[in-house]
């Protein structure tokens, strides 16, 4: 059997080489290639409710994070240390010789997986070129939105998100949201959009208002006219990289100093996006840095005369 010990070990040695690679290029790009923690993923969300899902056919590629084995292996499961050899050759043995292993099991979150039992399964798979894998899936239902480029950096703001759902219960109220921020502080803000618009709804109606009208309010006819004319004109172009709830934010500040320079008169949601795009949108950043630079070029030019 010396030629199956020689594929193994040549195959350990491939998936060591690509684990060895991808670390260098992380270092080159000063980007991530860790699996992700389960705990520690779940630690920052609010866990509404668990599920057993039986068993699934689940991509590879959405596997990013492991229970307990998340220092072992890198992003695409390629052992890191010599000392998953032996363990990661036998199942790979197993592969060759068409020998049927028992399902891994999995938790979900989101639309990513973790691995609870099976990670030199999915390392030897996702090196023979697997597409996916049999997995018994138990999922953890969370509202707020998790896909397979997620790296812990992006667990502050997810765990600011999913705090806001909590709080505001707008998952309920309307499911169909979807509210994220590409930087953190955004959520305490909307939070006090509601409020004051809770404060002005009460003293319109002469009574207060129950929090889950104000939020439900808020929602329909504060934050959604302001995106839905984002969507119509298309402004996510002119800020590359920022997210709705990004202009949202800074437009309804843009608004109310549009509605204090106006003395009092609200210009509303298609005015103020307008004019916030014309003003700060890239192609108006651009025109302005064109022209700063164009005068600087033209107020040197004299002295540079002079010198000569």
């Amino acid at each position: 059997m010396s030629w199956i010990n020689h594929i193994t070990r040549d195959d350990f040695n491939r998936a060591r080489r690509k684990a060895l690679l991808a670390q260098l290029g992380a270092l080159i790009n000063r980007s991530s290639n860790d699996l992700l923690s389960f705990e520690e993923v779940r630690s920052h969300l609010n866990v509404r409710s668990q599920r057993h899902l039986g068993q699934r056919t689940v991509p590879l590629t959405q596997i990013v994070g492991s229970e307990g084995r998340y220092a072992d292996f890198n992003r695409q499961f390629a052992p890191r240390h010599e000392a998953t050899r032996f363990r990661w050759m036998s199942v790979d043995r197993a592969h060759h010789e068409d020998v049927a292993l028992p399902a891994i099991e999995l938790y979900k979150i989101g639309d990513i997986y973790f691995v609870k039992d099976g990670n030199h399964r999915v390392s030897v798979a996702r090196l023979q070129g697997q597409i996916d894998i049999d997995a018994l899936v138990t999922e953890l239902v969370v509202d707020v939105p998790l896909g397979a480029d997620l790296s812990m950096r992006d667990m502050l703001l997810k765990e600011e998100y999913s705090d806001f759902l909590a709080w505001t219960g707008l998952a309920d109220l309307r499911p169909e949201q979807q509210i994220e921020f590409s930087e953190p502080g955004g959520y305490l803000a909307l939070v006090q959009h509601i409020n004051a618009h809770r404060y002005y709804l009460s003293r319109e109606r002469g009574a207060d208002i129950p929090r889950d009208e104000a939020i439900a309010s808020w929602y329909d006819n504060v934050y959604m006219p302001v995106v839905e004319v984002l969507r119509e004109s298309d402004a996510l172009r002119a800020f590359p990289g920022r997210t709705e709830a990004d202009l949202y934010h800074w437009i309804m500040d843009h608004r109310w100093y549009l509605r204090e320079r106006n003395g009092g008169a609200d210009p509303g949601p298609l005015v103020a996006v307008d004019d916030y795009v014309r003003l700060f949108g890239r192609r108006s950043l651009a025109a302005f840095t064109e022209r700063l630079v164009r005068g600087m070029v033209d107020a040197l030019t004299p002295l540079a005369g002079k010198q000569a």
